[in-house]
């Protein structure tokens, strides 16, 4: 569905809704589930009073939405959960109707911040938007695409781009923004995050990857930076290569009759990109590896057509996290 397809179809429910509102709701359930009042407030260009509470109760009244206080805070957390608005908008079995421990909500309160603060760009959300986009757009095949695959004893199902964050396409159609979030200080789950996008990466034209950190982390942006540098903007050497494909063989095997060669390769490759490299090729096998010959993220990078960009999200969130005890 497009977006202004689920927008009409969320406005045509019958709760009522004006475009705006329903525009909201659509954009709180692709992204994030639950919203503060003050989403609303920011996305309508209005301040508290009548018509935010006359609209949160609503939801609430009919039974599409909870709320929960917040200990510290006279805000309260809103959950929309109502499964006629997600069938509306082509999601009725979404993760998002769930609940969702607290420090999860507040991660997908710091993606919506996000969003919004940038309306100007089409925010892909789902799974299939971001899988349909990318294969009919720019002809991308589905193996080079972010994914996961969970084997079973008879089965194989694969999840694309299971990060589960949204892709900006920018306003002249040429460049996206990728949004991750900082959600703690080391940024291993960050290198994953790049080795798992390296060949749609290599396929566009411009990418900005905009990092979201909350000021507790705001520290930690140079490690990312470096983390980034060494990850996308340094290809391996052939030499290299040869060596670090033995030793990921060797080691998978468990084979260390060569004892001597498998400890200096195993110092040698020790730093955290191998032993994301090392996850990756288990996954997806040699390709993973002979990419990394590649120029092309460097080129980018050097050229400034692909970036990493540093954003400190604006508002606290600690506040909330009392609810469950967590500090």
């Amino acid at each position: 569905m497009t977006w202004d397809e689920r927008v009409n179809a969320v406005a045509a429910h019958g709760l009522g809704l004006t475009d705006r509102q329903a525009a909201f709701l659509v954009t709180v359930m692709l992204h994030a589930g639950v919203c503060l009042g003050r989403h609303y407030c920011t996305f309508a260009g209005i301040a508290y009073g009548q018509t935010f509470h006359d609209f949160f109760r609503l939801l609430l009244d009919r039974g599409y939405a909870t709320a929960q206080p917040c200990r510290h805070n006279r805000a309260r957390l809103y959950h929309i959960h109502a499964k006629p608005l997600y069938a509306a908008i082509g999601e009725p079995n979404n993760r998002h109707r769930k609940p969702t421990p607290l420090p999860r909500a507040v991660e997908r309160l710091m993606v919506l911040d996000a969003v919004l603060a940038d309306r100007d760009r089409t925010w892909l959300a789902t799974e299939q938007d971001k899988r349909t986009h990318f294969t009919i757009t720019h002809r991308i095949p589905p193996q080079d695409l972010p994914s996961l695959t969970f084997r079973a004893e008879d089965a194989e199902t694969v999840r694309y781009f299971p990060d589960k964050l949204p892709i900006g396409r920018d306003p002249d159609g040429e460049g996206y923004t990728f949004l991750y979030l900082v959600t703690r200080p080391s940024p291993v789950d960050f290198r994953v995050f790049l080795e798992r996008h390296a060949e749609l990466l290599r396929a566009l034209r411009t990418w900005t990857i905009r990092l979201l950190i909350p000021r507790h982390f705001t520290r930690a942006a140079g490690v990312y930076y470096a983390a980034f540098q060494e990850q996308v903007a340094m290809p391996l050497r052939p030499a290299n290569l040869e060596d670090l494909r033995w030793y990921f063989r060797a080691r998978r095997a468990s084979l260390r009759g060569c004892e001597e060669r498998f400890d200096q390769a195993a110092r040698a490759f020790s730093a955290p990109r191998y032993r994301v490299l090392y996850r990756a090729w288990l996954e997806r096998g040699d390709p993973v590896l002979d990419a990394t010959l590649s120029p092309v993220l460097a080129d980018k990078v050097e050229r400034r057509a692909g970036q990493l960009e540093c954003h400190v999200l604006p508002h606290q969130y600690l506040h909330l996290l009392p609810l469950v005890g967590t500090a």
